[in-house]
């Protein structure tokens, strides 16, 4: 079977994950009274929270990470 067979097999799962692992959003949250920003993986995983937007977007980019907007 080739690419093209295999991916019009795929599951509903499997097309959801793909990609998963190459994007990151992030949103404004507070720790220890202070503002942040913290790093979710595609998944909703938090993995990052970091004083500023900048630095927030600047990590996700560093770690090969795109950043997406959610609405």
């Amino acid at each position: 079977m080739n690419l093209n067979e295999r991916l019009r097999h795929i599951s509903l799962s499997d097309l959801a994950a793909l990609g998963l692992q190459g994007v990151a959003y992030m949103k404004p949250v507070v720790i220890d009274k202070a503002n942040a920003y913290a790093v979710f993986a595609a998944d909703g995983i938090q993995i990052g929270a970091l004083p500023t937007r900048e630095a927030a977007l600047a990590a996700m980019r560093e770690n090969g990470l795109e950043p997406v907007s959610l609405h």
